[in-house]
């Protein structure tokens, strides 16, 4: 069966709530598909409102962070079930700026992982390496460390049902864009390194997005590889570009 596309915009520390209302209205009828599940991950501030805006529309609002303890002395943290009461059904895990200016580790990836399974919340595992590691020729290495370590204690079943995101950090928010052959082979690599952790089903059931300067111009061509299921998208899910995106064909 062929995989749907899901294509997200991830918001990053944009939009205020009015500005997210005001966002969500003017992409509704830019985003109507029925080609691609389409996902707004909007700041924790802005998720009530955004969803209340998306409804009746296709869209699906998501978060773009959680925290992997049920609830206690975490100030300033969000809790799996804060997500679901809200009606959230995906989350972000371990973007490359929560790695980098917030220290996130591979097993605190790890442990949001597997809690937003335990809430039935599709997790959007992001991966990807620095334009150093591509340059010293470990690109495969690093990725599929986090993707192994990512997915520790994590069944098969839930594996199938989790997107992953291949997201160059060197691509995002540059212009700079992996080429389609790039893009194509990591998440070629992605997908082969699950079907070592599981098996082949396993594998070509999940979905691995392209995230790093998505644009309407790049997106058909990306989208057409075999292995690459959709986009995290950036910047441009803030404008009215988004729709051209998600009506690539």
């Amino acid at each position: 069966m062929a995989r749907k596309k899901i294509i997200a915009g991830n918001w990053k520390m944009n939009m205020t709530p009015s500005q997210a209302v005001a966002l969500v209205n003017e992409l509704k009828p830019l985003v109507e598909t029925e080609e691609a599940d389409v996902v707004f991950c909007v700041p924790a501030i802005d998720i009530i409102p955004a969803m209340e805006a998306a409804k009746g529309s296709n869209i699906v609002i998501g978060a773009e962070n959680m925290y992997y303890e049920e609830k206690g002395a975490y100030t300033g943290e969000i809790a799996p079930d804060m997500l679901t009461d809200a009606g959230v059904k995906y989350v972000i895990i371990g973007h490359s700026e929560r790695r980098e200016y917030f220290k996130e580790t591979d097993e605190d990836v790890n442990k949001k992982v597997l809690k937003a399974f335990e809430h039935d919340i599709t997790p959007i595992i992001c991966c990807g390496e620095t334009l150093a590691q591509r340059e010293q020729g470990v690109t495969m290495d690093f990725v599929r460390m986090q993707i192994k370590i990512a997915f520790q204690n994590v069944t098969a079943d839930q594996a199938k049902t989790a997107v992953i995101a291949y997201e160059p950090i060197w691509a995002i928010g540059t212009g700079k864009t992996a080429t389609t052959e790039q893009a194509q082979e990591v998440c070629a690599g992605i997908r082969a390194c699950i079907g070592e952790i599981y098996d082949d089903a396993t594998a070509q059931a999940i979905r691995i997005q392209y995230g790093g300067s998505v644009n309407p111009a790049t997106a058909p061509e990306l989208f057409a590889q075999p292995d690459i299921d959709g986009g995290l998208v950036g910047g441009a899910s803030l404008k009215p570009d988004f729709g051209k995106i998600v009506n690539w064909k």
